[in-house]
Formats: structure tokens, C-alpha cells, sequence
């Protein structure tokens, strides 16, 4: 198959976090092949029961190229036109594990080794296939993480702080609120008290945001809820510890903020020949540390349509993306 036709078959099999199982034996399948005729190793890498991570070598890797296989929902499958692939997961990320597969095949015709290629699961939930890659590094020295830049490579990126907003209440009928304690009108409060919150600006990456990603909570609309619970994202562009205090006192009484996740901005490396920028979006990199060597941020297709029901890629623009990581596989090479 070609770029393309590899985009729609990876687009077509649903990966929604937790459930990379199936992609991921196609993966594997496909490089395990690969791998048996050109001289390289191909590997599952267990995470948990039924999703595992994808390694493949060839010689002592030098430089390996990753992105993730998981997606957010809802999944929808591919379709194309005569400019796009469109499908869940068509930029972010399965149209570069394509445009990665077919840069490998282009670096074997040429009698190229010592890379890799690593893809993860977990990416768009809790990082959790890179944090189990991060502690089975094969001595890279370079990782270029796959994630849609516009064909750019990027300088910085923002981080992410996640929490859980955990109100509690007292249950009563709702005739008689005197008798209760809504957690619903707690949790507006807290939710309130956090939107007021001065957030930071950085110079190169712009300003700190929080998005409320989701609201639950009560029973019915006559019962006072005992219950009630936010998630929130922030975009972290420095020290995360001055917005979890300012959060603590913002919050006060009225909610439990239950930390998740925090991932740290990061400054990335790059390589001479292509454009630069910076990105609002976090990834995997800062998980898998330095353990599969120095950072690099590049790939096909636009961040602003992924998650999105319009997400696609251009055609053009993932075939450039073959040449475009051989080349860094190559100019990583010959810097090392």
C-alpha cells in the first residue's frame, strides 16, 4: 500500500484510548514482515492487558521515529477526496505512523539502518505507553515524536496540569433544598472562583489557558445532588506549582481538586531545512524524558482540525512528509 491507502486502513480501525489493541497487532504485523525481509527486529511492548506498545529496529538505533496510536472519540471512519483523507485520527496521528512506515521503507531501499520506529498507546489520555517505553530506551540518541505541526519543526510546547473537581453534597427532595447541600451549586462556585484566576504569559509560547472539559453530577431534577465533578485542563507555559496554590486557595472549602496529570512545557531540537514554531499543545516527550534521546517535534497536517469532527489531512502534504522524516533520519545520523 501506498501512504494514502495505509492512512485509511489505520483510520478505518478504531483505536480509541484503551481500546489500541487491534491497531496495534496490525502495526505489528505489517513491520514484523517488514522487519523479517530487511534485516530488522520487530516487538510488542506490553503496557497492560490487551494494549501494548509497537517497536521495530533495524541495527543500533540512533535515531527513532514515534507517534502514538491512539485517538479521542468519537471514531468515524475514512473517506477521501481529491485534496484530503478524512477519518478520526487522519492527522492525529495515524496519517504520520503511515508517512513514518513508508519513510522506513524509503531509508531501507537505501541502505539505511540503526533508527527505529516506536509507536505508543495512551497518548490522549494519561501518557501511559510512553511511560512504560520511557524505562526500555534502546540508547537513541534523537527521538522525533510525530504529532501534526504543518510540516514544521517545533521550538516549544506548552504543558498540561489536569485535574478533577470533586464537590460533595447532602441529598434532599428537592421541595425542601433546606434539608440538603447541592454539590451542583458547590462546584458552579469553585468552577467560578477558578475561571477568575490570573494565569501567566511566555514570551515564546504565548499564555497559560483552562478549558472546564467536562461537567457530571446529581441524580434527578428533584433530588439535591449529593455529588458533582469537573474535569479542567490547563496549558501550562512555566512552573506549574504557582497556579496549584493559587488553584487550592481559589477552590477553598467548596471542592477537592484531585491532580492527574502534569506535564511540563518543553524546548525541543531541531534540524537545518525546514520552518520553525511553536505549539499550544502537549505530548508524550516529556514522559519519555531523554530516554530515547534529545527531542525533536515534527509532522504532517494541522493540529486546529484534530479532535474535531472535520480532522483530515492533505494528500500532498503527507506524501512531502515521506521524504521529509528520511531526511531527518538521515541528517540525525550524520550528526551523531
Amino acid at each position: 500500500m501506498n501512504v494514502h491507502e495505509l492512512t485509511r486502513a489505520l483510520v478505518d480501525i478504531e483505536s480509541i484510548t484503551e481500546n489500541e489493541g487491534p491497531v496495534a497487532a496490525y502495526l505489528h504485523g505489517h513491520l514484523a514482515k517488514l522487519a523479517a525481509r530487511t534485516g530488522g527486529q520487530a516487538e510488542r511492548m506490553a503496557v497492560e492487558p490487551g494494549r501494548f506498545n509497537v517497536l521495530a529496529t533495524w541495527g543500533r538505533p540512533v535515531v527513532t521515529l514515534s507517534t502514538h496510536m491512539d485517538t479521542v472519540p468519537p471514531f468515524f471512519p475514512s473517506r477521501e477526496d481529491a485534496e484530503f483523507i478524512w477519518g478520526r485520527g487522519a492527522c492525529d496521528a495515524k496519517g504520520i505512523i503511515a508517512a513514518m512506515l513508508a519513510a522506513t521503507e524509503k531509508l531501507l531501499a537505501e541502505a539505511v539502518t540503526n533508527f527505529a520506529l516506536l509507536f505508543v498507546v495512551g497518548e490522549e489520555r494519561n501518557s501511559a505507553g510512553a511511560a512504560v517505553a520511557a524505562k526500555a530506551s534502546r540508547g537513541s540518541k534523537y527521538l522525533v515524536n510525530g504529532e501534526p505541526t504543518e510540516s514544521k519543526m517545533v521550538l516549544a510546547s506548552k504543558g498540561i496540569l489536569r485535574y478533577e473537581v470533586v464537590a460533595r453534597g447532602k441529598m434532599a427532595h428537592s421541595a425542601y433544598p433546606e434539608l440538603g447541600e447541592s454539590a451542583i451549586e458547590k462546584l458552579l462556585d469553585a468552577l467560578d472562583a477558578l475561571r477568575k484566576v490570573p494565569l501567566p504569559t511566555n514570551q515564546l509560547i504565548g499564555p497559560c489557558t483552562m478549558n472546564i472539559g467536562t461537567i457530571s453530577g446529581g441524580r434527578a431534577p428533584n433530588v439535591i445532588p449529593d455529588a458533582a465533578k469537573a474535569e479542567i485542563m490547563v496549558r501550562l507555559v512555566g512552573d506549574a506549582d504557582p497556579i496549584r496554590e493559587a488553584f487550592k486557595r481559589a477552590v477553598g472549602t467548596r471542592a477537592e481538586l484531585v491532580e492527574i496529570l502534569c506535564i511540563p512545557p518543553i524546548r525541543f531540537a531541531s534540524v537545518d531545512g525546514l520552518p520553525t514554531t511553536v505549539v499550544s499543545f502537549a505530548t508524550d516527550v516529556p514522559v519519555f524524558g531523554t530516554s530515547w534521546g534529545e527531542p525533536l517535534l515534527l509532522g504532517p497536517g494541522s493540529i486546529h482540525v484534530a479532535h474535531t469532527p472535520e480532522e483530515r489531512i492533505s494528500k500532498r502534504e503527507l506524501a512531502d512528509a515521506v521524504g521529509m522524516y528520511a531526511d531527518v533520519v538521515k541528517k540525525l545520523l550524520a550528526k551523531a
